[in-house]
């Protein structure tokens, strides 16, 4: 296994690459990084070449310059893959990785697309939801007022991280926009553009992105396929490693 780093939409993005064959390109979640998926890659690299890719603001890659969407990081797969000579790819993405892949699959020639426990269906919001979203922008304009812009700032920031989930109160205040920006985008509007065989794997208990979310998959993406493994949450891959490793191969070489 190598490990390189290329230029892209104006940002260093580091990957890996293991293994001889047609190409494959594998994508983490949020919060994580290539290595994450070190046991996908071996996997498929025994009968793929593997880029397996830390996207920017994680891993060994820089942050973005500006605040990116789904969009501006599927443009950095895009470029990617055409700076290497990449064509007619597998993808593969796990989570957020997942999210890139519908769009990236929705609108390039890819052979096939793995998706696990992906994202990409914007949730379902209960009216719990919104009344604390209501009530975090009061609190921040009576922050404004009493406190000035600067002090405000400094506590709003800390009331987000406190409130926040695990990622966002690690991230850093721009990956922190970014997450805000991409954990709201629905791509169900794109799903029926995908013509390659997909395979969705899932964890029956995933949480993070429910069953739900792969069955309206099932539904959109034209050629897809779904595997549940029962007691597996949001790392199937990870908490089912034999039984995804077989239904990996099966899939790769079908």
């Amino acid at each position: 296994m190598s490990a390189e780093s290329i230029q892209v939409c104006g940002t260093n993005m580091a990957y890996s690459v293991s293994g001889e064959g047609s190409p494959l390109i594998l994508m983490h979640g949020w919060g994580c990084n290539s290595s994450t998926v070190a046991s996908i890659a071996a996997v498929a690299s025994e009968s793929h070449r593997v880029y397996n890719i830390d996207f920017p603001g994680f891993g060994g890659s820089e942050e973005p310059a500006d605040v990116w969407g789904v969009e501006e990081y599927t443009r950095a797969v895009e470029e990617f893959a055409s700076k290497l000579g990449i064509e007619n790819p597998v993808l593969a993405g796990h989570s957020f990785g997942g999210r890139v892949g519908i769009l990236f699959a929705s609108r390039n020639r890819v052979s096939k697309l793995i998706l696990i426990d992906a994202a990409g269906v914007k949730p379902r919001r209960k009216p719990g939801y919104y009344a604390k979203v209501w009530s975090f922008k009061a609190m921040k304009m009576i922050y404004r007022l009493v406190l000035g812009q600067e002090k405000a700032a400094l506590r709003i920031e800390r009331e987000r991280a406190r409130r926040g989930s695990a990622d966002y109160a690690s991230a850093s205040p721009k990956m922190r926009s970014i997450l805000s920006k991409v954990v709201n985008e629905d791509l169900k509007a794109v799903m029926p553009a995908i013509k390659a065989p997909t395979l969705l794997v899932w964890g029956e208990n995933d949480t993070a992105t429910p069953l739900g979310d792969a069955k309206t998959m099932e539904r959109l993406i034209p050629d897809a396929g779904l595997v549940a493994f029962a007691g597996c949450g949001h790392y199937s891959f990870l908490d089912n490693p034999s039984g995804f490793a077989a239904v990996l191969r099966s899939f790769l070489k079908s």
